[in-house]
């Protein structure tokens, strides 16, 4: 029997049998995408602004942000109870004023990265969430950190976004050593069975918990 075959075998599913604390679970990234949306949208407001301080205590605590470093960040669907990044934005500012700050605007099927400088070069796209209407692109080649949005990720350090694209192209321009961090207020699962080649995998994950290097 191959691999596949036996994790079909062994597959647990999340909403038919709690087996997170044996943390060997085997999902698709489709079933992944739904349980954990799922499970995000069910937390509080106070779980989600606890969650995103633990969040951003932990990335500031774990990484060297010396003058100059270049970190890309998305801003939060709030809509879809993602991890507050502003927390970051506001405590790098205040903190590392020395960072560089980059964030995405989507450009048909792309991203294109601008250096943030405060909310007035800001607008809301049609989906509803926050972009550069102006400002100084960033070369991808300068970003030292990306921050990922993600839904849940695995122990390999594969993660499931909403099944656009967007970050894996972007990843791909991005320098070899630039940190892939994501953000999850979950735990990893062990397996996503559905990986493709194109799937490019983080380098590091935080949970408000602990930190993930892959």
């Amino acid at each position: 029997m191959n691999g596949e075959g036996l994790y079909r075998i062994c597959r647990c599913r999340f909403n038919e049998v709690d087996c997170a604390s044996k943390n060997f679970e085997i999902v698709t990234k489709q079933e992944a995408r739904s349980i954990y949306l799922k499970k995000r949208l069910a937390l509080s407001k106070e779980e989600i602004e606890r969650g995103s301080l633990q969040l951003c205590d932990r990335l500031c605590q774990s990484f060297d942000l010396k003058p100059a470093t270049v970190i890309h960040t998305f801003f939060p669907i709030a809509s879809k109870n993602e991890p507050d990044t502003w927390r970051i934005i506001e405590k790098l500012q205040t903190d590392f004023p020395a960072v560089l700050i980059s964030i995405p605007k989507m450009d048909g099927d792309r991203l294109v990265n601008y250096y943030f400088k405060n909310r007035q070069q800001l607008a809301l796209n049609p989906w509803g969430i926050a972009e550069p209407a102006s400002g100084e692109i960033t070369p991808p080649q300068k970003i030292d950190i990306v921050i990922v949005p993600l839904l849940a990720f695995d122990e390999s350090g594969h993660r499931v976004g909403y099944g656009k694209g967007f970050y894996d192209r972007f990843l791909q321009t991005c320098r070899k050593d630039c940190k892939r961090i994501g953000l999850s207020f979950f735990p990893p699962v062990a397996i996503i069975d559905d990986t493709t080649p194109t799937d490019i995998r983080l380098t590091h994950c935080l949970t408000p918990e602990k930190i993930y290097t892959f």
